[in-house]
């Protein structure tokens, strides 16, 4: 079991990361204010202190303490702490993103601090924006003489009892409103002063200190306390499903992993650092697209005899993803440049591409937009303003790459480095619907009029000879994805789409299942006899539908008459479900028997 102590944005942060296991854990706050939608979350409100959380631990088995409490709730993280000592629990914290320290802000190491700050400043009208818990720290400040402090609290009761049992003025407590900015506020009032915390990126930190200063507005800020050991510190939903992954083992049904850009990354990185310092890491920090820094292992570094280079290996863990390249090494070499910038070459088992539409040059290595960027902002951060040289290969790539799209796609000599988010989830969901998302690209890109959707090789190969005017790369296959490939289709322009498909998925489309992976949806007998009723089927297809084992076996079960009314509408409910995916174009659907056969169209 798993115990959130949460009350902020990382709370829910968390109780979404956790739901996706499907399993019971523990969600407590100080009070029941902050509202969470958690399925799987059984919520407590009050406070634990640290006989009554070791208690609690005790008796439900917690094996995992996650702090996601806000970064100033001190005596919560002390008691997470030793508790997590005490019964030998591990513990991670679920930190916020913090921007550098810089000298735009008068820093302050506590609340009386910023009170002999204010003082020795000479500022006697201030805007407080540290939330209604810090009116009695500032205390001192407001009730002197001449002094005139204007708090900013929630809109509620609670927070309102609060600050009027503090004996602070009604008439200077102003409210968050939705319709009124902090700028706007700040003009409002016209403060000689803002005191906030040093609360994060969730906390809305920047976006005061960027109203302040825009008004010429000094700002104060108080630094966030010092945090207590934690066997880990994760700054996002994809650090944390890693802790839980490795600290509760079998929590997750499945394990998530790191795209092939993620390891790239990692390993250009760690090449860089052992180039400018000579230091072999051993594991290296990296940010994703989404902000969240995250930790990759590297499998070793090495430093070139004349120091002009270095090589960095990391090992591709996907996970429990069917991923071709998990396990194998993705490889870096960084070397110093005498033109400025960042180049990519192409290293072994890199692939180089031929064809357009990729979103990459023809004639470059196959490294895909996303991953580029995330080097670059790597590399330049550490490195900014010199050239370098960054060699990415896959040893075995060449190999791989034949049990991958990419020979379809114009793409040669390797594999492609890959990765919108810079993580696999398990059976590669984003990483299929980011190939099926290409392949459509390089279709428009090689002026292909209709765009031929599949569900595999065999599929395809029926289809094909329809149109045997339609260049290779006019047919995509989308697997299980049937609502988002044709999403994807309509999003990037796509007219004509003709999608053939087989029964199988056929009658789980019809019922309105976009995504027909057998994990998620199976025949539905109920549903087939439904529609057998309601297009006029004989009794007898009832006896028939009762009697399948696999839904292919209506090919013959079916008399002619009763398949003539059932499968044409079996494909009209199917564009029911499918044409409005694709509102400015016309989608065609075929279906297709085991012999490859277009038996129906519509």
């Amino acid at each position: 079991m798993i115990l959130v102590l949460g009350g902020t944005t990382e709370g829910r942060i968390a109780v979404r990361t956790l739901d996706e296991a499907g399993k019971t854990y523990y969600y407590s706050t100080k009070s029941g204010v902050q509202e969470v939608t958690g399925r799987y979350a059984v919520c407590l409100s009050g406070v634990l202190d640290e006989q009554r959380m070791a208690e609690f631990c005790r008796v439900r088995d917690v094996r995992l303490l996650v702090d996601a409490a806000h970064p100033f709730a001190v005596e919560l993280h002390r008691t997470v702490a030793k508790v997590a000592k005490a019964l030998q629990i591990p513990s991670v914290r679920l930190e916020r993103v913090f921007a550098p320290h810089d000298n735009s802000v008068v820093w302050c190491r506590d609340y009386d601090d910023v009170v002999c700050r204010l003082n020795a400043d000479g500022r006697v009208r201030v805007l407080a924006l540290t939330g209604v818990q810090t009116i009695e720290k500032l205390s001192a400040y407001w009730k002197a003489p001449g002094h005139r402090c204007f708090f900013r609290i929630l809109r509620r009761d609670e927070s309102r009892h609060i600050a009027l049992r503090s004996g602070f003025p009604e008439a200077d407590l102003v409210y968050y409103d939705d319709d009124v900015q902090t700028g706007r506020l700040m003009t409002q009032i016209l403060p000689d002063a803002i005191v906030t915390k040093e609360s994060g990126s969730t906390g809305g930190y920047e976006e005061k200190v960027r109203a302040a200063h825009e008004l010429g507005i000094p700002v104060y800020v108080v630094e966030r306390p010092t945090l207590p050991d934690y066997v880990e510190t994760v700054t996002g939903p994809h650090g944390l499903r890693k802790a839980v992954e490795r600290l509760v083992p079998g929590f997750y049904p499945l394990r998530s992993g790191f795209t092939t850009g993620s390891c790239a990354t990692a390993a250009a990185k760690a090449a860089l650092e052992a180039l400018l310092t000579g230091e072999k890491i051993k594991d290296c920090i990296i940010t994703l697209p989404d902000g969240e820094s995250v930790s990759l292992p590297v499998e070793r570094v090495e430093v070139a005899p004349d120091g002009r280079s270095a090589t960095a290996y990391v090992i591709k863990d996907a996970g429990d993803d069917p991923d071709v390249t998990h396990g194998h090494e993705i490889g870096a070499t960084v070397a110093f440049s005498s033109c400025p910038g960042i180049h990519f070459l192409q290293g072994e088992g890199v692939g180089r591409v031929t064809l357009p539409g990729l979103g990459i040059p023809v004639g470059e290595p196959a490294i895909n937009r996303v991953p580029r960027s995330m080097m670059t902002r790597e590399l330049t951060t550490r490195y900014p303003g010199e050239g370098l040289d960054v060699t990415i290969f896959v040893p075995e790539g060449r190999a791989l790459a034949l049990r991958t799209f990419n020979p379809k796609l114009g793409i040669v000599d390797g594999i492609s480095i890959l990765g919108t988010s810079g993580i696999v989830r398990p059976f590669s969901t984003e990483a299929f619907i980011d190939s099926i998302r290409r392949e459509i690209e390089v279709c428009l890109a090689v002026g292909s009029s209709r765009l031929v959707i599949n569900s595999g090789a065999k599929s395809e190969r029926f289809v094909k000879r329809l149109y045997p005017e339609l260049p290779p790369q006019a047919f995509v296959h989308f697997g299980n994805f049937i609502g988002e490939t044709i999403k994807l289709a309509a999003s990037l322009g796509v007219r004509e789409v003709t999608m053939g498909i087989m029964l199988g998925k056929a009658v789980k489309l019809a019922e309105g299942n976009l995504d027909t992976h057998s994990k998620k949806t199976l025949m539905n007998k109920a549903f087939l006899k439904s529609v057998a009723q309601a297009c006029g089927c004989s009794p007898q297809a009832d006896i028939v539908i009762e009697n399948l084992t696999l839904a292919r076996e209506l090919w013959h079960g079916l008399s002619s008459d009763d398949a003539d009314l059932f499968f044409p509408h079996l494909l009209r409910l199917c564009r029911q479900h499918t044409a409005s995916l694709l509102p400015d174009g016309r989608l065609e659907i075929l279906l297709i028997d085991e012999d490859g056969d277009i038996r129906y169209r519509i």
